[in-house]
């Protein structure tokens, strides 16, 4: 039982420090690059950068870990190569010098998650639907940082949020060694090639869903912080309001059992793709009204924080024995890589061009879309899992 909740604790850990990185780069990079003058297409390429590693990255990681077999050993390369290329940021301000050191950093800091995913949920093993109790650390860091770096930047300069990412890089290089070994268990599907597995209708639906759904997103963690302080939020009201979407994010991680043993993952997940729908039309039209950006950030727990958890489960599901890496790999790489991509390069054009409203129920229309897509092909699980209830 002690071993158990040590290797607890030493996974979490990784995600405690992974998503404080994030926390402090979705919100406040996007105001660190405009306070060194660059302009909206520039800020859309350079925060883009990263959704492009994590299409490209994870499954070039995830093949390297399933063909070698040494998972950890993999994610311990990645971290200290991201941590060494993230020193590059101390040492320029122009595109092209951010745009290589972002590109190189990305590469590796990106390879990581996918494959720790896969070793917390064969840690797991059958109690899959508790993954959300061990994840909510690193929705619980990422309140601190960003509710702590947005009471900070009231006061401190931007600048000095590069040595807060150097803080969380070496936090996920510490704990990169200190991740449990797990065994992957044989599975019949171990002799078929992915694509055949990659290539069925419902894996496709789950997919494009959810490549949808991060598209949808694209908008939000590239240009929400600058759209509210446009419209006269304080730094620190926007990490407070970044807060309390995760905040509700944890709720939901940690009612997640119970919520998969009532619904399953498929309800849950189109009940997620409505909720972005309602939530990305209230960012969009409602920004003024404080009352509904509250309520809208609160829809986070379903946007982020159910979507997640039911797709990652999901994978899991679809993805056993040998195939468990590359499945969250290519996931990964598909959905928050390929769709972040999409949805932060469109982002800057529609911005600059069209305007916040626009922009932002262009998001509502993509997940609409992910959710029709989802009802079409995965209902019939929905369905059959109700007929056995």
């Amino acid at each position: 039982m002690s071993n158990s909740r040590n290797y607890h604790w030493r996974i979490a850990g990784f995600y405690f420090f992974y998503y404080a990185f994030v926390g402090m780069f979705s919100p406040y990079w996007s105001l660190y690059l405009q306070s060194i003058h660059f302009g909206a297409i520039e800020i859309s390429i350079l925060m883009s950068i990263q959704p492009v590693m994590r299409m490209v990255a994870p499954s070039i990681w995830g093949w390297l870990a399933d063909h070698s077999g040494k998972r950890l050993l993999v994610v311990q390369v990645a971290a200290s190569l991201s941590a060494l290329f993230y020193l590059g940021v101390f040492a320029t301000t122009s595109f092209w010098g951010l745009f290589l050191v972002l590109m190189l950093m990305s590469f590796f800091w990106s390879a990581s998650m996918p494959l720790v995913e896969a070793t917390t949920l064969t840690y797991l093993g059958k109690n899959t639907a508790h993954y959300g109790r061990i994840r909510s650390w690193g929705s619980i860091s990422f309140i601190v940082s960003v509710v702590g770096l947005g009471y900070a930047f009231d006061y401190i300069a931007i600048a000095w949020l590069l040595w807060a990412g150097l803080v969380c890089e070496v936090g996920i290089l510490v704990f990169s060694r200190q991740i449990p070994k797990t065994e992957v268990l044989a599975h019949h599907t171990d002799h078929q090639p992915i694509r055949q597995i990659v290539l069925q209708p419902r894996v496709l639906a789950l997919f494009g869903g959810c490549f949808l759904m991060a598209v949808a997103h694209g908008p939000y963690y590239t240009f929400y912080s600058i759209y509210l302080v446009e419209h006269g939020y304080a730094k620190s009201a926007v990490g407070g309001l970044w807060a309390l979407g995760v905040i509700c994010e944890i709720g939901v991680f940690f009612l997640m059992p119970a919520l998969v043993r009532r619904f399953g993952f498929v309800r849950i997940l189109l009940a997620s793709f409505g909720a972005a729908v309602l939530r990305f039309l209230l960012i969009g039209w409602a920004v003024d009204w404080v009352v509904l950006v509250l309520f809208a950030q609160m829809l986070h727990a379903m946007t982020f924080g159910s979507f997640h958890a039911a797709s990652i489960g999901m994978v899991h599901e679809f993805f056993q024995g040998r195939h468990q890496s590359r499945g969250q790999a290519l996931f990964g790489s598909v959905t928050y890589g390929a769709g972040g991509m999409l949805g932060g390069l469109a982002s800057g054009p529609i911005w600059q061009h069209w305007g916040p409203a626009a922009l932002y129920s262009c998001s509502a229309g993509a997940a609409l879309i992910g959710l029709l897509l989802m009802r079409w092909k995965l209902r019939n699980m929905a369905e059959n899992r109700a007929a056995v209830a």
